[in-house]
């Protein structure tokens, strides 16, 4: 019997109208699993998500999710299966942070419905969740950079997908919200949540992955279990540094593992 997947890419070719960033790429998510995916600036990784999200049309092969070509699903659904967490930005509106959090009900309200007691509650637990329930009547543009992230990540937790895709989710945060959002994705996989997110920091992907996936040169140069995909040799290649520079900057974490 085949394993049930949440999203999967096959001979996936992504880019922008006829520049190819990457192709060949074969992958499938499975429900309660976090598959983090490491490159280098410029590899393709925030092209492959918007890719996934179908925001951005395969240059070749196809992505489905649920079972589904993302381009047959309806917006308004796909949204509800779908959390997507982009990289955090300053934002155009005063809107508050609590409006922010309920923009990620709106899949789940009627077309002209408005937010409900209900609604309200799913964004104060979210926030909560995430330590900014005090912000919730901060104006989202006057907060720090690191608090406008967390408000996207409880935005889309809001949405209660079951997926929930990352871009970067830590890059602007302190050294203590790095470690809550880390533990919370922890949690949500025990919950059944398939997680997919990038990240520039390797430790945190062999703190948390199940799985690791390597885009550089065109490709996914590997995918598989953190022990035999983060290796020194295999980051070393990835990034363009020496293999002993990686040793010693990731050794406590490589270390655990392997122990």
């Amino acid at each position: 019997m085949t394993a049930p997947t949440v999203l999967q890419a096959q001979q996936l070719a992504i880019g922008h109208g006829r520049r190819r960033v990457a192709q060949g790429l074969d992958f499938a998510l499975a429900p309660g699993e976090v598959l983090c995916l490491l490159g280098a600036n410029g590899s393709g990784k925030t092209t492959l998500l918007r890719t996934l999200l179908g925001l951005l049309p395969p240059l070749a092969g196809t992505v489905r999710c649920g079972g589904q070509d993302v381009a047959a699903w309806q917006r308004a659904a796909f949204a509800r299966h779908v959390g997507y967490v982009p990289q955090a930005h300053a934002g155009l509106f005063p809107f508050t942070v609590q409006d922010v959090v309920l923009m990620g009900r709106a899949a789940r309200v009627g077309r002209f419905a408005a937010p409900g007691a209900a609604d309200r509650q799913v964004a104060r637990r979210c926030l909560e969740m995430l330590g900014i329930a005090h912000l919730h009547a901060s104006v989202y543009t006057a907060i720090s950079g690191g608090e406008r992230q967390l408000a996207l990540i409880a935005r889309a937790l809001a949405q209660e997908p079951a997926l929930l895709v990352m871009d970067e989710p830590t890059a602007s945060l302190d050294f203590g919200n790095q470690i809550r959002v880390l533990e919370h994705i922890e949690r949500l996989r025990s919950g059944g949540m398939a997680v997919l997110m990038t990240t520039h920091q390797p430790e945190h992907a062999l703190r948390i992955a199940d799985r690791i996936a390597l885009l550089g040169g065109g490709r996914l140069m590997a995918i598989g279990t953190p022990q035999t995909t983060a290796t020194p040799a295999a980051l070393a290649a990835l990034y363009g540094v020496s293999e002993a520079a990686v040793a010693a900057s990731l050794s406590p974490f490589l270390n655990r593992m392997t122990a």
